[in-house]
């Protein structure tokens, strides 16, 4: 859909925008709110942060790749790629930990937190 309908790099930079944002993407959300829910056990703060990076990291080796294939300079690369993903990435966070609030609330049997209760608890 990003390709064909919004023209985000074409069908030619599909491979490139699947591993950024599907792969980079999903294992920094995923290990981000592990880590977070590890820590913290506060999961509208992991879920939130967890969304957040999965957002810019992805941006940023973007601008990483874009430097490496010669088409853009490293700097400008990494601020423009970083500032905008970092604004949306807030817009990205409130949406998640919302969606997860909702699913929490409505069925939380889908909703597994990877932390397992403290014996005797």
């Amino acid at each position: 859909v990003q390709a064909v309908l919004f023209g985000d790099g074409g069908i030619t930079t599909l491979g490139a925008n699947i591993i950024n944002m599907g792969v980079i993407g999903g294992f920094v959300g995923f290990y981000t709110f592990k880590g977070l829910m590890g820590m913290t056990r506060n999961m509208p703060v992991s879920v939130f942060f967890a969304a957040w990076l999965a957002c810019l990291i992805p941006a940023i080796a973007c601008a990483i790749e874009m430097f490496l294939a010669g088409t853009f300079p490293l700097a400008e690369g990494l601020v423009a790629m970083g500032i905008y993903h970092a604004i949306i990435g807030v817009i990205e966070g409130f949406v998640t930990v919302a969606a997860v609030y909702l699913i929490t609330t409505a069925r939380p049997d889908l909703v597994d937190t990877g932390v397992t209760a403290p014996a005797g608890a």
